[in-house]
């Protein structure tokens, strides 16, 4: 770069040069975004786990994931900025429909799908269609999905804070005195960890992480725990095509794919209204640019079977807590995630149930959002609550179509009956109602 270069992004303000990525700005807090991201990267691997394994795909392809959609996300920060301390990463609300998708289609089959994905996603990219999908899918039915899948997650990890060794548990009775044993560190690291949530949820969100996972590590050196078993199996790489051979799974798989973009479109916008809040330069972020990274990085992650990406709420919390300021944070963060992808057998020294707890921390979280619609008014918690049961007992892509089919008739039917106005004025005011209530920043 030429003086006169360097001196003309000098007298660009701090804001300017954050939004364009600039070379000086990352620079000047660099030292603060490699801590931010080191600490953010740690809490992300156990989480980034937890998830893959819910997804029913192989964890070192999750945490892939997470190193391609980083460095990804920090490489468009330079040109195209979103928001500027989100951390990219697989998301535990799409874990179950992940899970779902392997089951329909086979593990061989989803890279396909996600590269289906991604194109749909670059089509709402192209045209900003994410401000008329907030319209027609308001948030608090987006918030009643995630308490859905939230139980979901619940459920699926419960397991591992009763999990003892299976050598211990031929020919002996459920309640065994290792049974108890592992109840009983779960209950304590359960505990030890909502404590320290609470201490520091406002100031180091990363230290419950942290001291739960020491004391996983340090329990599981003197006590029968199962530990995690991780396959360390080279990452292939080829063109996503598919093995289908039945049309019914071409025209699923399509509709599989625009409900995946739509759900990852909408909770990106969602975690952007929320990055954009606790900022620390209040700088406002464009869900559009950010979705440019998302699938970018969707498309990309196909080619080697990966996961589906977006800026995880949990994680850029933790980032900007931890001091980040700007993307260059995200770069720390992929390569802390890499050292591990690279040197997967360390895992393993993390016991079950120490996992188990950090999940259904997750899950509860996303049940808690119900808790969030309250504001919206006895309908939308009422439908949110109808679309968590659904997508919990019926399915998750059924369940929202069903939800979404009543919510369309609620509005479109019976309010138009009862005002007696056309259709079109029907159509304008909802989509000026929920416009307000379910949009995001664009």
């Amino acid at each position: 770069m030429t003086n006169s270069n360097q001196e003309s992004e000098a007298k660009i303000p701090l804001e300017e040069a954050a939004r364009r990525g600039g070379a000086a700005f990352q620079r000047q807090y660099m030292s603060r975004d490699i801590m931010a991201g080191i600490i953010t990267g740690a809490m992300a691997i156990p989480l980034s786990v937890g998830i893959a394994m819910m997804s029913d795909y192989p964890i070192k392809v999750g945490l892939a994931t997470v190193v391609f959609a980083s460095f990804m996300g920090w490489l468009f920060a330079w040109f195209r900025p979103g928001n500027f301390i989100g951390s990219p990463g697989i998301a535990a609300g799409l874990a179950p429909i992940l899970a779902m998708g392997v089951a329909t289609f086979g593990i061989e089959n989803m890279a396909f799908v996600i590269f289906l994905t991604a194109l749909f996603q670059a089509i709402i990219w192209k045209f900003n269609w994410q401000r008329y999908i907030l319209m027609a899918v308001p948030t608090y039915l987006v918030e009643g999905l995630l308490a859905g899948i939230g139980l979901k997650i619940v459920l699926n990890f419960f397991g591992f804070a009763l999990e003892v060794p299976t050598e211990l548990t031929e020919e002996v009775g459920f309640w065994t005195g290792e049974r108890l044993l592992v109840i009983g560190l779960s209950l304590v690291g359960a505990a030890l960890f909502l404590y320290l949530f609470k201490t520091y949820k406002d100031t180091k969100p990363a230290i419950p992480y942290f001291v739960l996972i020491v004391f996983g590590v340090a329990a599981a050196q003197f006590l029968p725990v199962v530990m995690l078993e991780v396959d360390d199996e080279p990452l292939t790489f080829g063109l996503p095509i598919p093995d289908f051979d039945d049309i019914r799974l071409w025209i699923y798989a399509i509709g599989f794919s625009l409900m995946l973009a739509v759900i990852d479109v909408i909770e990106q916008v969602m975690s952007n209204s929320a990055i954009e809040k606790i900022d620390p330069l209040n700088r406002r972020t464009n869900s559009n640019n950010s979705l440019l990274a998302i699938w970018f990085a969707n498309m990309g992650s196909s080619f080697f079977g990966g996961m589906t990406n977006l800026d995880g709420l949990a994680k850029s919390t933790t980032n900007k807590l931890a001091g980040a300021y700007t993307k260059f944070s995200v770069l720390v963060i992929g390569l802390v995630v890499l050292f591990f992808m690279l040197n997967i057998a360390y895992l393993e020294f993390l016991p079950n149930f120490a996992l188990g707890i950090i999940m259904i921390f997750v899950g509860w979280k996303m049940m808690a959002g119900l808790l969030h619609v309250a504001h919206f008014g006895p309908y939308a918690l009422l439908l949110a609550t109808f679309c968590a049961l659904l997508v919990y007992k019926v399915g998750i892509f059924e369940g929202l179509l069903i939800a979404l089919a009543v919510h369309a008739i609620i509005n479109f039917v019976i309010f138009r009956h009862v005002e007696s106005r056309p259709t079109n004025t029907i159509l304008r005011d909802y989509f000026q109602r929920f416009g307000k209530d379910g949009g995001g920043t664009d």
